[in-house]
């Protein structure tokens, strides 16, 4: 087992500094509560998190499928919970692939292979919340 780990540096009011790998990403609360706004909320951040994973695996996939892209994007809703501690009840998630008569099984098969298989963070977030998504595709 490996291990990963991220620290955040306190900055003022609510801003902190993550260092994560080396790269550094502000994080901030709304002046509403508190902050400047200076960065993103940390529940956005695993939605974030959630795409990019997800993504990459399903780009991996196609290119050894020889699948050629002309976009790609993946968007992903949460329902946060009213009561506190407030979190995600479900998640959604939007594959959106542009290109020119682009296999659908293909692109399902990759998109299955992430979700069961290869995606960390959808099979962490499985065990907690209700994980759904769909695939669009739009014709370059």
């Amino acid at each position: 087992m490996s291990k990963q780990e991220v620290k955040v540096d306190w900055l003022e009011n609510m801003a902190f500094e993550a260092d994560i790998s080396g790269h550094k990403v502000i994080i901030d609360a709304a002046e509403a509560v508190g902050g400047e706004d200076r960065g993103p909320r940390p529940k956005p951040l695993m939605l974030t998190a959630l795409a990019g994973c997800t993504g990459m695996d399903v780009v991996s996939i196609l290119k050894k499928m020889r699948v050629k892209l002309d976009g790609f994007n993946v968007a992903v809703e949460g329902d946060l919970t009213e009561e506190h501690p407030k979190q995600f009840s479900k998640m959604h998630v939007v594959y959106e692939f542009k290109g020119k008569d682009l296999p659908l099984e293909k692109l399902q098969k990759a998109v299955s292979l992430s979700e069961e298989r290869y995606c960390g963070v959808s099979a962490l977030y499985k065990k907690a919340i209700e994980l759904t998504s769909e695939i669009k595709i739009k014709e370059a």
